[in-house]
Formats: structure tokens, sequence, C-alpha cells
């Protein structure tokens, strides 16, 4: 386990870290999500002991390693922009640490083997890093990090440079490729889609705090307020609530927006909304609305199918309610 405890840092009367305190599970995939500036990456390079805590403790392993260099921590590490040996072949740069630390060289080649089998690079040992992909370039550097068996995996927007493509594709292998090692890995990530498809546990994060932690599915179902509920992904309001635009139902009538045991379209909270842009988004529709009552504008998201079942139009009336609220504090 990884436990950060009070943790400050500032840069002059900046405060990157405000009082920040984080248990992390042995094993488990952790994002620390957040904006640009929240913190996040200067949490993940305290942890590393990249940067110099002004107060607080780090331990991994109920080891302190506040005051420990980063080479004694046993971690590994991964940044956006990978830094390879561009003299080196891909098998010689994975093979780096281990030859540092002078392991024996059979060892050394069945450890290589065997990532870059895992990696999915297993048939490009012998070329050079300008020889690869950025995103082959990346699952190098995720097996360098590996070859030395780190007790904590840190990885600072590893996919942040690649194209969206590219990115959702490495999502999905390092899930599994954290199923099969099992290395506590924490994972910086400005990428609200990237942290709820690969993360056990979301740190979300800003100005410095961290504003809620749990799984994927309470912080985005259950947010803890305004900001975690807003970052993870899109709002509406309506009727003075914010919603998820996909938790809105549309319908040509008040009855049609309702589920068959809601009762009155009055005590349900249907609201009358005329349509504005209609905007394909690949297999669901965003329907621009305003409320008629009040002039406010807000969205809902529907799939193609039903969409296409009202025959929406710009200009006419629809009715609209929210089928789920979350219950945020009252601030």
């Amino acid at each position: 386990m990884i436990t950060v405890t009070n943790a400050n840092k500032h840069y002059g009367t900046f405060a990157a870290l405000d009082n920040v305190s984080l248990d992390i599970p042995s094993g488990a995939l952790t994002a620390l999500l957040g904006p640009s500036g929240s913190g996040k990456s200067t949490l993940l390079r305290s942890i590393a002991g990249l940067e110099t805590l002004d107060s607080g403790v780090v331990t991994i392993a109920e080891r302190d390693v506040t005051n420990v260099s980063p080479q004694k921590r046993d971690i590994g590490f991964v940044f956006q922009h990978y830094a390879a040996f561009k003299h080196m072949t891909v098998r010689d740069n994975v093979a780096f640490g281990l030859k540092i630390r002078k392991r024996p060289k059979p060892e050394i080649k069945k450890k290589v083997d065997d990532l870059l089998e895992i990696v999915g690079l297993d048939g490009f040992q012998h070329r050079y890093p300008a020889q690869l992909s950025g995103g082959q370039r990346q699952r190098m550097a995720l097996a360098r990090a590996l070859a030395v068996d780190p007790q904590v995996l840190l990885l600072d927007e590893p996919f942040g440079a690649l194209d969206a493509k590219v990115r959702a594709d490495l999502r999905t292998w390092l899930r599994r490729l954290h199923e099969e090692v099992h290395v506590t890995t924490v994972l910086v990530t400005h990428d609200q889609e990237e942290a709820l498809d690969v993360a056990d546990r979301i740190a979300v994060m800003n100005k410095g705090r961290i504003e809620q932690i749990g799984s994927p599915e309470d912080v985005y179902d259950r947010p803890a307020n305004e900001f975690v509920m807003s970052f993870l992904g899109a709002v509406a309001k309506l009727n003075g609530h914010l919603v998820r635009p996909h938790d809105i139902r549309v319908g040509r009538d008040p009855s049609m927006a309702l589920a068959a045991h809601e009762g009155t379209a009055q005590s349900a909270g249907v609201t009358r909304a005329t349509v504005g842009r209609v905007v394909q988004l690949g297999f669901e529709v965003r329907v621009e609305l305003r409320n008629a009552a009040t002039g406010d504008l807000f969205t809902a998201q529907v799939t193609r199918g039903d969409a296409a079942a009202l025959h929406l139009a710009e200009g006419e009336t629809v009715y609209a309610r929210a089928t789920r609220i979350p219950e945020l504090p009252v601030s």
C-alpha cells in the first residue's frame, strides 16, 4: 500500500498540494484525475521522490520513503514523453535496468522475452525506437519499467500525446496488462473516460485537494459535489437540478416522457421544451432543448432509435424529465 499523509507543496504562493492524504491499496490501479493545475502530477512526482514535499509523509509498503531518493523507492515510472535510448534496440532498452543491476544474462533474456510477449512487442525486439509507433514506444516504456519488478508503477499521462483511437486501444491493453501483472499502479490523467475505463479507484483532484475517492461507479453515480459531477461527464440543468444528459427522457407528449409506473406528468416533473439543434454522435444523438417556461437551455442525450422514432426537428415541442437526479450535498 502507498500512503500519503498531510502532504503540502507550494510553488511560491501557489498551493500545488493542500494537506493531501490518500491511501492507495496494494495491487490496485488508482487514477489521479483532475484538470490542469489540480495537483495530480505533483502528487505522483512526490510519491516517486521527484518532488520534495514542504511537509507530509509518504510510505510505500509501510516504509517511510519521504526522504528516500527515487532510485531507492522501488518504483517504475513512465512519462507522457518517454525518453528511450535511441541507439539501443527495443530489447536493449527493456533490459537496461536489469543490466545496471548486474542480473545474470540468462535471467535478463528470459525476463525481457516474457515482457515483450506480455506487451505485444515480441516481434519487435531488434527494432529501434524510431521504427516504432507512438503506442508501441509507450508499450516498450511500460515493459522497461516493469523489468526490474517494481513494487509500484507510476504512470504520468502515458497516452496523452497519442491520438484518440490509439489511446482507446491502449486503455484496453493497459487494463489487461494490469490484470496480468497485478502491480500497484498509479495513473495520472485529465481524461475522464480513461480513468473510468481502466481504474479500480479514482481520486478526483481540484486546486491541490482531493474532492472524492471511490470506485468509478461511486464517483460517477454518486458524486460528492458539483465539481466532481461536472468534471466526470456532461451535465444538464433541468428544473434546478444537475442531471446527466443521458438520464433525461424525451417524449412527444407528457405521458411519453414517463415510465408506466411514474404517475402523472405534473407529479413527475415533466418539462415542456422546444427542440433546438439535433446532433448525431455515432450511436447516440444530442438534443439541445429550451425550457418553455423559463427559457433555460439544457441538453438531452438519446439513442439513435429513440431519436428516429420521435422524428425530432428544430422548433418542435417535446416533453422531458429527469429519470435520475444525483443527491448532491447542499452547499
